[in-house]
């Protein structure tokens, strides 16, 4: 089922429970300009609005993910003076710190070229996996420009390391090293891809939608590691709200009584 019309993009929802947004420019290579951006916003306000989705796939149709940005998007771009500039740069920033604080989770699927700010939407989900042959770059410094937006994430999915060899190198790397990076979780031949995906869904339908969103706010807070006396009351109050909850205790009778949770039942 598609949800919202777009003109850059598709919303499609799965009657499995699921979400899958589309960069849909193919003509493009799917490179994101103005609009795109705008489209993102506001299929990410709807997906949050949802509350029955379980989890979110971001995918490029056809050959590639996305590759970076709009060439007149940036011809535009560099007519204008600081302020409007000031103003893009804002945009991106919306969509990406919206991106990465979803509260469902979020899977990037990742073939052909991921470049710029596209490596960026990959580093803002939660898990990424991709083709052996896709090629990652962060291709700023070759036009003059810096990955400031996307850096923060970039800097947390692969490290501050290597982040700052390939934001200063412009190297291009392959599916292989970005799983080796941590970029990608998982790296397949690209004719076993959309198999795999699939592969991902039903193990993430395995689990309870109410317990994903739980851990990933939990593993938010804990992210930095410094074990505080706050932290603790954090985890452990955690704990105590989920076991208490409908699917908390759903959870656990199954489990004692042997049978398959509410939530692994076949989907209307």
């Amino acid at each position: 089922m598609t949800m919202t019309d777009f003109s850059t993009i598709q919303l499609e929802q799965d009657p499995r429970g699921f979400a899958t947004l589309w960069l849909d420019r193919t003509d493009k290579n799917n490179a994101f300009n103005a609009a795109m951006i705008r489209e993102l916003i506001l299929a990410l306000d709807e997906i949050e609005a949802d509350k029955s989705l379980r989890f979110l796939l971001l995918r490029g149709r056809g050959k590639h993910f996305s590759a970076g940005a709009d060439l007149a998007w940036m011809q535009q771009s560099a007519a204008l003076d600081y302020n409007a500039n000031l103003n893009d740069a804002r945009e991106l920033a919306e969509l990406m710190y919206n991106l990465h604080h979803l509260k469902i989770p979020t899977l990037a699927v990742v073939q052909g070229a991921a470049f710029g700010g596209a490596l960026g939407l990959v580093s803002c989900c939660d898990m990424a996996i991709g083709a052996t042959d896709a090629q990652f770059c962060l291709s700023e410094v070759r036009i003059g420009l810096a990955p400031a937006v996307i850096s923060p994430f970039v800097v947390q999915a692969i490290g501050e390391r290597a982040a700052r060899r390939y934001a200063l190198t412009a190297e291009r790397f392959d599916g292989e090293r970005a799983r080796e990076l941590g970029l990608l979780a998982e790296c397949y031949p690209p004719a076993e891809l959309d198999a795999q995906v699939e592969a991902w869904v039903a193990n993430l339908l395995l689990n309870s939608p109410q317990a994903m969103q739980a851990s990933k706010d939990l593993l938010k807070e804990v992210a930095s590691g410094a074990l505080t006396p706050a932290l603790r009351r954090y985890t452990e109050n955690a704990i105590a709200r989920i076991r208490v909850s409908a699917e908390g205790q759903e959870g656990l009778r199954a489990f004692l009584d042997k049978r398959k949770p509410s939530w692994q039942e076949p989907q209307a």
